[in-house]
């Protein structure tokens, strides 16, 4: 497509892709630089910023809590939205569209607004610094992204397939295992996936909810970055963006990324 544009548009299009990778363009020789403080370019160069990284003890610790956040997220996300969205697709039942719409709402709101709504409830029900808080807050954002994906899957899914192998004698269970689940297995992985990530990435309303004990690496950073002027957080970020994605190259290879949004 590229190749049929006008050498102006052509122009456009690497400026855009330039803007857009400037970031990354800056933020990865800051990564290397052996300097006591963000200098670019930098004077010296080496990987002590990867190791300091390593080292430091805050990181490390909101990094396992981060982890282990995803992994709960990206489990209790799929349990609720997979089952959502099939009844959403599958059935017809009076009130489904405003359903859909309740259920997606949160897409809609601004990351600012929505971490203020429910810092009001939480402080009501004591959830605040609390994992259960981080948990239920990180669902509210990723449950959303798993419903719409899973509803584009199953729409795409044709319901005559699933009719026939039960005409043909296959027991409900049957039909899940055998026809259903291979068929919906790509929307299944790309919402693992984004829930994950999302969970992982999710800076604003952890804010809110976070509290002395329970911190996420993208909190700590926040925090580091506030009171510290050093390239450490260059080198974070780096390790970041090549795990994001080192998992999009997986899902690509694996799938096909627009198969496995259900495209």
């Amino acid at each position: 497509m590229i190749g049929h544009m006008s050498l102006p548009l052509k122009i456009v299009v690497f400026l855009l892709y330039l803007f857009l990778l400037a970031p990354v363009l800056v933020v990865v020789p800051l990564s290397f630089s052996a300097d006591s403080f963000l200098v670019f370019p930098p004077e010296s160069w080496g990987i002590r910023w990867y190791r300091a990284m390593f080292q430091h003890e805050g990181l490390m610790q909101a990094l396992k809590v981060s982890l282990w956040l995803g992994a709960v997220v990206t489990v209790l996300s799929l349990l609720i939205g997979v089952p959502a969205a099939y009844a959403l697709k599958r059935f017809e039942f009076p009130g489904r569209d405003f359903l859909m719409s309740v259920f997606t709402a949160p897409l809609l709101l601004p990351s600012i607004v929505l971490g203020l709504a429910i810092l009001l409830v939480f402080v009501q029900m004591r959830l605040l610094g609390s994992y259960t808080g981080l948990v239920i807050a990180h669902l509210i954002v990723t449950t959303p992204y798993v419903i719409r994906i899973m509803a584009t899957a199953f729409s795409t899914l044709p319901p005559f397939v699933e009719e026939a192998a039960t005409m043909l004698g296959a027991s409900p269970l049957t039909v899940f295992r055998r026809i259903t689940l291979p068929l919906m297995m790509p929307g299944f992985i790309a919402s693992a996936a984004l829930s994950f990530l999302m969970s992982f990435d999710e800076v604003v309303i952890s804010l809110f909810v976070t509290g002395p004990n329970v911190r996420t690496l993208p909190v700590e950073i926040f925090d580091y970055v506030e009171s510290r002027t050093d390239p450490m957080t260059a080198a974070v970020s780096v390790a970041l963006i090549l795990a994001t994605l080192l998992v999009i190259v997986v899902l690509e290879r694996t799938l096909g990324f627009s198969k496995a949004v259900g495209k």
